[in-house]
């Protein structure tokens, strides 16, 4: 068979595509290949199920614009699709001087993305969460927190109900351009199609490769290690608590984060991983390793955070430093507070 367009990756990127291939061309061939058991298995079932309302990005960017937009998108799918979400706000606090100075920037790049947002000083911020402790805080009233795996079981559904075809426990081993067709190879299965969309997260960039495309950077695995605290803990929060970020680097920091089960959890962190798809702690995967310790890009990115990489790798093996830093706004945490939660990983693309 002859697909109109095959789309490699079960995650929301993947599902997302080839739910609007099906919208935008009702009765064409599409075919989605997922090599896992199941959709959103890596880093769509694996984060903080936040739904980020676009503060952080430079006003007029296409990440600013496209954020603020699928904030919009994934609420109305939500609300569609009776799946649960919940808009709790975020709260960003500033912990020191510098913090402020840089909550004031992120202030007036909020405003400049038309995200609504609101100066909290620290008697306010205190009346608002009893349990936080702050120099001031910004409030975004708009970001939710969702089930990400929800979202893409239903997306899976409309797929299948659109004529699509979703293919599980097909890991693509071969992509063949040819003039008239793409060949892929997955699990001694080969499909053809007309096009190919590759929305492969962890995996992105070697598809790229074995489709021969001369590609400049590399997927280099950070783990996000989180937390949750105990069941009676979860209302130490009314919303969602995160630091005001260093904007020099690609990470928002250890935040405490409702969750829409009515848990709470904590964290990420960000520690280099030692596979790209290795979630229980002290995973190794040797060739993940040596493909990217052989890539001049990923020691060019450690070499501009030395301290930031040591910080977290220490704050990954002793539990007592990733307390001090939930502890700079939540001072009464406990470390018989942080109970095990799965980690994350993201993949983070470096240039050469």
């Amino acid at each position: 068979m002859l697909y109109d367009y095959i789309v490699i990756g079960g995650g929301i990127v993947g599902l997302a595509t080839a739910r609007e291939l099906l919208l935008r061309t009702p009765g064409a061939g599409v075919l989605l290949l997922e090599k896992e058991a199941a959709l959103a298995r890596h880093q769509t079932g694996h984060n903080s199920g936040v739904i980020h309302a676009g503060i952080y990005y430079a006003p007029g960017s296409f990440k600013a614009e496209l954020c603020r937009r699928g904030a919009e998108a994934t609420k109305a799918f939500c609300t569609d699709n009776q799946i649960p979400f919940e808009v709790c706000g975020k709260t960003l606090v500033a912990t020191t001087e510098d913090e402020c100075a840089r909550m004031d920037a992120l202030y007036s790049r909020a405003l400049a993305n038309n995200v609504p947002v609101e100066r909290l000083d620290a008697a306010e911020l205190k009346r608002r969460e009893p349990n936080i402790t702050g120099l001031g805080a910004l409030f975004v009233a708009s970001t939710g927190i969702v089930d990400y795996r929800a979202i893409c079981e239903a997306m899976g559904a409309q797929i299948r109900a659109a004529g699509g075809t979703l293919v599980l426990g097909a890991q693509v081993s071969a992509v063949r351009e040819r003039a008239e067709d793409v060949e892929v190879v997955a699990s001694g299965t080969a499909y053809r199609g007309r096009k190919l969309v590759a929305c492969a997260g962890l995996q992105s960039d070697r598809l790229a490769r074995l489709a021969g495309l001369a590609i400049s950077h590399r997927i280099i695995p950070f783990r996000g290690e989180y937390f949750r605290l105990p069941p009676a803990r979860n209302a130490v929060v009314k919303s969602l608590i995160y630091p005001v970020p260093d904007p020099t680097l690609p990470f928002l920091g250890i935040h405490l984060t409702r969750m829409i089960d009515g848990s709470v959890t904590v964290g990420p962190n960000a520690v280099l991983g030692l596979a790209r798809e290795g979630y229980p702690k002290l995973s190794v995967n040797l060739a993940d390793m040596l493909d990217y310790a052989a890539f001049p890009g990923f020691w060019r990115t450690l070499t501009q955070h030395p301290g930031a990489a040591v910080k977290e790798m220490r704050n990954s093996l002793f539990t007592d430093g990733y307390l001090a830093e939930c502890r700079k706004y939540c001072p009464d945490l406990t470390r018989a507070d942080l109970l095990p939660y799965p980690a994350g990983i993201r993949a983070q693309a470096v240039l050469r």
